[in-house]
């Protein structure tokens, strides 16, 4: 399947700055991120929600207004890049503001983890759900952590200072806050579970 990806902003902590527009084929603001769009004289493809936080709603562009309350917007959101053959999904504004929230966004990402490759972004770094195993590269002296969801079993690490040779994570008891990259590439694997990667920017 052709890799298809989407650059989302969400109505958190608004970034210092954003990556590269251009090389996503769909640029979406959910609800209230779209007054960002508007204040830095951007326009996204998309702007979708329950339009409970949004200054003004665009008439020049797509609308996708989701009333639906049983769900987040962005939820909803996922929902629509998903029924439109979208594989890879960037979040920008997923963290900060009110907490609840930033939790939120964490637990749907786990929910599609199977279906979508989503990664957050804030202005310290990037976190992400792995499905098995992964690969990281350019990451000498970053911050890496492993945090379970709520536990992930047979973790292996390789190229970090601390290494976990087949060892348990647990939300609650033991979890893999900074640890540092000592190699240009690190590779992670772990057996059974729920796994959450983060890599600081530095």
């Amino acid at each position: 399947m052709k890799t298809k990806k989407a650059f989302i902003l969400l109505n958190g902590s608004q970034p210092l700055s954003l990556p590269d527009l251009t090389k996503y084929e769909i640029i979406c603001a959910i609800d209230g991120a779209y007054n960002y769009f508007k204040a830095n004289n951007l326009t996204p493809d998309l702007v979708t929600g329950d339009f409970d936080s949004i200054d003004t709603i665009p008439t020049s562009i797509e609308v996708i207004k989701t009333p639906n309350q049983d769900y987040t917007d962005f939820e909803k959101a996922l929902q629509i890049l998903k029924h439109r053959e979208f594989t890879h999904i960037d979040v920008y504004g997923g963290s900060g503001k009110e907490h609840d929230h930033f939790l939120g966004n964490i637990s749907t990402a786990l929910q599609w983890k199977m279906g979508l490759s989503i990664s957050f972004f804030d202005d310290f770094g990037k976190y992400f759900f792995i499905e098995d195993s992964i690969l990281l590269t350019n990451v000498k002296e970053k911050n890496i952590s492993l945090i379970p969801f709520p536990t992930a079993t047979g973790i292996e690490t390789k190229g970090l200072m601390y290494p976990l040779n087949k060892e348990s994570l647990t939300f609650g008891e033991r979890i893999g806050t900074r640890n540092k990259a000592i190699k240009d590439s690190v590779f992670i694997s772990f057996e059974k579970g729920d796994l959450l990667v983060y890599i600081s920017n530095n």
